[in-house]
Parts: C-alpha cells; sequence; structure tokens
C-alpha cells in the first residue's frame, strides 16, 4: 500500500481565496439569504488538509517502510505490531482506509491533528493520518487477537465506538501516558495516608489520568491529635498541597494534571471547604484548579424540608465509636443515634442555609459537583459502600481503605479505583450493522484497557483494576440523533427511546461480560456477593414492562437492528450470569465528553447542545467554531439549546438513563442568566427525587459568553 498525499481523506482542489480559519469562521455567519453557511466548515476542512496537514505529514512510499521506521525511531512500540502476523497489519491499514474517512467538520480534524496524532519528537510534523491511529489503538486492544483488532477498525472508523482520550492518544506509542481515564483515592486520618494519597496523586497524574480523592475521612479543623485538644489543621491544608501536586505533574506536556477532591456534607469542615471557592476567599485558603465534590445523603434533604439544624460530625470521633472510616457510616442511618451520643464531638448549621451556600458557590464557581449518596448506593449492585465520585461524577464504586507502616510501605493493600472509558455514537450505533456486535466489540475493548494497564506505581490502584476489571461505556450524540430523527429533546418521543436504548446497552453489556466470563473461567473479585449473583438486578426487567410507548419510539427501533430484550431474554441471561458470572465489576458510565466528541462528530454526552454553532477557543488560532451535528437550514426547530430546554427535561433525560446504568452519568445543568439561588435549590430537589445519582458542573448564560468555556473535565472530557 502506498501512502501518498492524497490519500487524506478530502478531495483536491484549488486553494480558494480564504483560508481554512476565515471559512471556518463563516459558520458564525448567515448568508445574504439569512442562512448558516455549513458548506464553508466543510471546505475549511477540505482546505486545512491541502494548506497545512499535508504539507506537514512525514512521507512513507509504503506501510512496510512507515512501520519500521516508526519503530526503529523509538515512536511505535515494537511488541504491539509483533504480535500480529504482518500480512494481517497490512490488511487493517487496507480495511481502514477503504472506509474513506472524512472528518465531518473543521475542529474535528483540528483536534484530531493537534491533541492526538503521532508527531515529530520535536512536534513539528505529523506522522500519522487517523486511520494509523485507528489502526494502532486497535491492534494494542486486540491484544494479538486479529478477530477482535479488525472489530475495532471497523466500529472506530464508523464512528460507532470512539475509545477516551488517554486510550486514543497512548495507545502503542511508545513515549506515553497510561490508557486510563481517571482514579479515584481514598485518604485516611492519618499522616501515612495523606502523604501516600499526595504522591498517588503525583504518579497517577504524571500518568495522565484525572484523580479525585476523598477527604472525608480526615479530622476536622481542631480536633486533638494523640488526645491534645485544637491541633488538627483540618481538610483545607490537605487541599492546597493537592493543588500544588496537579499543577506540578502532568503527562509530558500533553494533558494538564487535574485533580477533585470530595468531602461529606456532615463533615464539620464543610463550609469552610466550599468557601475555598468564593472569590473573595483569602489567598491563604483560596483553591483555584482543585474541583470541588459533596457527598450528601438522604437526611440532609429531610432537615431541609423540616427547616432544621443539620450536625456535623467528627470523623475522628466517630471512628472511634463504630470502628470504622467516617465514610463507612451511612449517616441517613446513624444520623439520629450520632447526634444523641456524647462521645461524638458535634456543631450543627442551618440545613436550609447549607443548601443557600452551595448555590451561592456554584453562582460563582460551577461547584461543587454533588453525589447523591443513599441514592448512589441504593442502585450499587456491589457488595460495600460506594463514598465518592471521580473528577468528572459519573464513576461510581466500592472502595476500600489501605493500611501503612511509617516508612509509607503498604501494612495492607486496598481497593482504589480506575476508570476505563470509551463512548458509543448513539446515532452511528443506532445506524448498526449489528447493534449487538458494536456492544460487545466496545465492552472487549475497554476491557482491554483495564486487562493492559500498568498502573503499578500505585499499589491499591493495580489491586483494584485486578479485582474488578471495571469498565465505562458511555455515550454520546443523543441530541444529534434525536435532532436528526425529528424528535425534540426531552419530549416523551425522546424519553421513551433514552428508556430502551439503555436498557438494551445494559442487556448487551451484561451478555457481553458473560461472555468473556465463561470464555476466561473468570469473574470479579465479589461476584459471588453482587446482585448479579443473586438475580435481584435482574428482578425489575423479569417482571417489569419494558417496551416502547410511543409510535415514534417504536419507528425508530423498527429502522435499526436493536433488539429490545423481553422477560425470556432478561431471564435466560440471568441464569447464564448465576452460571458463568461475569468479567467486569462495572460496565457502564456516561462521562461529559469534548475532544471526542469534536473528533467524532458528535453532540457531547447526553445532554442538549449549547449552542448551535458552538464557540470554542484553541491555543493559538483563538476562535473556533462548531456546528452542531447533522443540523441543516430545514431542521433548527429540533436544536433548541440547553439554556432553552432548562434544567428539568435534562434531569428527566439523564433520570430515565440512570435506572440502565451501573454506575454515573456525568449531568451537567444550564440555566439563563435571569436565575435565581432559589431555583438551583429545587434543582437539587428535583434531581434527587428523580433519582439522579450525580450531578456535575452548574452552568450559568453568562458564563458561557462567547468564546468562554467552564473548565471541563481534563480526563473525561478531553
Amino acid at each position: 500500500m502506498v501512502e501518498n498525499l492524497t490519500d487524506t481523506g478530502v478531495e483536491t482542489a484549488p486553494s480558494p481565496e480564504l483560508d481554512y480559519h476565515s471559512l471556518n469562521a463563516q459558520l458564525n455567519l448567515y448568508d445574504a439569504d439569512g442562512k448558516i453557511q455549513f458548506e464553508a466548515d466543510r471546505e475549511a476542512a477540505r482546505q486545512y488538509f491541502l494548506q497545512h496537514v499535508n504539507q506537514n505529514t512525514v512521507f512513507f512510499h509504503d506501510i512496510e517502510e512507515k512501520l519500521k521506521y516508526l519503530v526503529d525511531e523509538g515512536y511505535y512500540e515494537a511488541p504491539v505490531i509483533d504480535q500480529y502476523d504482518f500480512a494481517d497489519v497490512k490488511d487493517l491499514y487496507k480495511q481502514a482506509y477503504a472506509h474513506k474517512f472524512r472528518f465531518p467538520t473543521f475542529l474535528g480534524a483540528f483536534k484530531y491533528y493537534t491533541s492526538y496524532t503521532l508527531k515529530t519528537f520535536d512536534g513539528s510534523r505529523y506522522l500519522e493520518r487517523f486511520e494509523d491511529r485507528v489502526v494502532m489503538v486497535s491492534m494494542y486492544l486486540g491484544n494479538g487477537d486479529i478477530e477482535l483488532a479488525r472489530k475495532l477498525v471497523d466500529e472506530i472508523m464508523s464512528g460507532r465506538f470512539q475509545p477516551a482520550t488517554p486510550t486514543f492518544l497512548n495507545a502503542g506509542k511508545a513515549a506515553r501516558g497510561e490508557l486510563v481515564s481517571c482514579f479515584l483515592l481514598r485518604v485516611e486520618d492519618n499522616m501515612e495516608s495523606i502523604a501516600r494519597g499526595i504522591n498517588s496523586a503525583l504518579q497517577l497524574s504524571k500518568r495522565g489520568g484525572g484523580v479525585a480523592l476523598s477527604l472525608t475521612n480526615l479530622r476536622e479543623a481542631g480536633a486533638p491529635i494523640k488526645r491534645i485538644q485544637n491541633q488538627s489543621s483540618g481538610v483545607i491544608p490537605v487541599m492546597k498541597l493537592l493543588e500544588d501536586s496537579f499543577s506540578y505533574a502532568n503527562q509530558l506536556g500533553a494533558r494538564q494534571g487535574a485533580g477533585a477532591v470530595y468531602l461529606n456534607a456532615h463533615h464539620p469542615d464543610i463550609l469552610a471547604f466550599l468557601d475555598t471557592k468564593r472569590e473573595n476567599a483569602d489567598e491563604k485558603i483560596r483553591i483555584k484548579t482543585l474541583s470541588l465534590g459533596i457527598v450528601v445523603p438522604d437526611i440532609t434533604f429531610e432537615l431541609a424540608k423540616r427547616n432544621e439544624d443539620m450536625y456535623l460530625f467528627s470523623p475522628y470521633d466517630v471512628e472511634r465509636v463504630y470502628g470504622v472510616p467516617f465514610s463507612e457510616i451511612s449517616v441517613t442511618e446513624k444520623y439520629r443515634e450520632m447526634v444523641e451520643d456524647g462521645r461524638i464531638h458535634k456543631k450543627k448549621i442551618n440545613a436550609r442555609k447549607f443548601f443557600q451556600t452551595i448555590s451561592e458557590i456554584q453562582f460563582e464557581s460551577g461547584y461543587p459537583y454533588i453525589v447523591f449518596e443513599d441514592t448512589v448506593n441504593r442502585a450499587n449492585p456491589i457488595k460495600g459502600r460506594i463514598t465518592m465520585s471521580n473528577l468528572c461524577s459519573e464513576i461510581l464504586q466500592v472502595s476500600a481503605p489501605s493500611t501503612f507502616n511509617e516508612d509509607l510501605s503498604y501494612a495492607s493493600i486496598g481497593k482504589d479505583i480506575s476508570c476505563n472509558l470509551g463512548s458509543l455514537n448513539i446515532a452511528k450505533t443506532m445506524d448498526s450493522p449489528d447493534f449487538s456486535r458494536t456492544i460487545a466489540t466496545a465492552v472487549r475493548g475497554l476491557t482491554a484497557v483495564s486487562d493492559l494497564s500498568n498502573i503499578e506505581a500505585v499499589p491499591s490502584i493495580a489491586r483494584g483494576n485486578a479485582m474488578s476489571h471495571a469498565i465505562g461505556l458511555g455515550q454520546m450524540n443523543l441530541h444529534g440523533y434525536l435532532a436528526r430523527e425529528h424528535v425534540h429533546y426531552g419530549s416523551p418521543e425522546a424519553l421513551d427511546f433514552v428508556n430502551m436504548y439503555f436498557l438494551t446497552v445494559a442487556y448487551e453489556a451484561i451478555k457481553a461480560s458473560n461472555a468473556i466470563a465463561r470464555e476466561r473461567s473468570e469473574v470479579f473479585s465479589g461476584f459471588e456477593d453482587s446482585t448479579y449473583a443473586s438475580g435481584e438486578y435482574f428482578d425489575k426487567y423479569i417482571d417489569g414492562t419494558w417496551e416502547p410507548t410511543t409510535d415514534k419510539c417504536r419507528e425508530l427501533l423498527d429502522h435499526s437492528t436493536i433488539h429490545i430484550p423481553t422477560a425470556d431474554d432478561w431471564r435466560a441471561l440471568a441464569a447464564d450470569v448465576k452460571q458463568y458470572g461475569m468479567y467486569n465489576q462495572n460496565l457502564q458510565a456516561v462521562p461529559p465528553t469534548g475532544s471526542i466528541s469534536y473528533i467524532n462528530g458528535s453532540t457531547s454526552s447526553i445532554h442538549p447542545i449549547v449552542s448551535k454553532i458552538e464557540i470554542r477557543k484553541e491555543g493559538k488560532i483563538g476562535r473556533v467554531y462548531y456546528p452542531a451535528p447533522y443540523m441543516t437550514n430545514d431542521n433548527l426547530e429540533y436544536y433548541e439549546d440547553a439554556y432553552e430546554i432548562g434544567p428539568e427535561k435534562i434531569i428527566d433525560t439523564y433520570a430515565v438513563a440512570t435506572q440502565h446504568v451501573d454506575q454515573g452519568l456525568s449531568l451537567t445543568l444550564f440555566y439563563p442568566d435571569t436565575v435565581t439561588t432559589r431555583d438551583l435549590n429545587r434543582s437539587y430537589i428535583y434531581a434527587w427525587r428523580k433519582g439522579i445519582k450525580t450531578l456535575y458542573y452548574v452552568r450559568l448564560r453568562q458564563m458561557a459568553l462567547e468564546g468562554t468555556e467552564v473548565e471541563g473535565c481534563v480526563s473525561c472530557m478531553l
């Protein structure tokens, strides 16, 4: 196969008067007839290749010459290629190029060549086309299985499945970070655990993943140390240390370090924790780049409903009284008991004032994220408690503490959490010639990310990954698909579709994990104590009625290869799972998605678009414009933006999907500039009552002015 400079996925054409940047900018200008100039953006993508990419791509005569050069010069890992017959490798490249792939937008092409493709060590020239990156990722995840590699090439090239940024960026490269999107760490109430947590954050950030840490178990400011009163400094100094750590550690400059910290709402430092994000906070305590999340139990809402005070409990005393860390206690169940226990130091604040404070901080910063603790744990199919989430608030897994010796070596290795993510393009998946195969291939690809990741630098993460084989199969392009099919976001027809789609994905993902367990004779650690093993997980599907309720949804399903599982299908799957088990402890999680949405030509995640023509600032090039997928001048009515749609329809959409997702969904709420703190509080209550597990950012219209963005999740979104 000869790679030549016209094999770009775009037609050659004479250069127009305008350059690609100017052409892209025409998206923001109506033509003489008042129409959006979509063709200008398509021309911008073509000219980007002609004016920039082709001129800066290293030329090779054929694939043999190319791969030999990339291996010999230290760009590719030779073992990735050597595990396949070379004739099969050549066929994979032919298979990829046969798709005649074209970036549908300028931003998609620009994002790929700026952020993903392999470049020369000096960064000046390109060494890969999109097809080359797909083949290398597929070979890496195939791990010698040529059939899996072929399936992955088809699913990724067709746009049905897109690995998350760490995987798509790093797989097969010799100089790289890890393939894992993000990590979650517990921090216990001792100096050894704090020190080890900071070190682990540095190690993981260096490898390219965002890191979240739970600080709930740390004793509050003023708590005793070795029985001497008023000695503890509380959680804020630890937060400052972590913020500095993430600022220092990044992945070879390719991705900045990013971190989040979570704290239970009933921790005595909770108000000081929130105050670190105030615009006028003292520089000694102000937290600028670290993300904040709070864990809110049901009792907090109940106290606010009754306009009662809420008690905050000393983690130091709770652990002494109950013999387990504070995060392992259900505050809702033990609340009255802890209030009455004189051995536990406590203070109180007004519950409604607490929620008022949250909304005030969100007005200023978009933080904190919120985890609805009891909702999360009621839905958890795995034995143990979920006590926190990740940097993008969609990972919800059980962890276990580690203990340390004085030299910071492990006395016992606990179980921390890693996130192995990738997302399906809902529109393309609905177009799949084999819906079931698409889901199964995505599950196997993500399982390979878990199996092949090297995270021994943090033993608790490595152990957790080895025990759980957890993955997070996500979704994107919901709004794009609905608009393409002339369905309004949040309408009864849309909710009906979301229900059927996510139900079927859950079924197919469990079926795929069961098949892997059967093939390997291996299940995730703790399977026997899960509701999968007991069969309880399947009861709602076997006993309930799950079928489309609208004609439009039935029409959409009739034009796809999707098969809505019947009660008998679920009953048979439950029997297979009981007999053979499941390989993956967790299967689904819906991240926000950002850059992968652009290169895939998708709307982000399952939330609505933020604008018909999205404006982004991209480094030195400045403003770049991105049209909503499938949008034409004839279907604009289906592209209401998130601020117009409002929070309730977004929450309704996520609530329908949530019931079929074993982990979480990264849910951002959008408000017009007329919103009040009272409106925000109503949304928290509405989301909690609808069974939402987590809330990610709050975005106000004035926070998303032209050309600006609220900072997103570096690990999952980008």
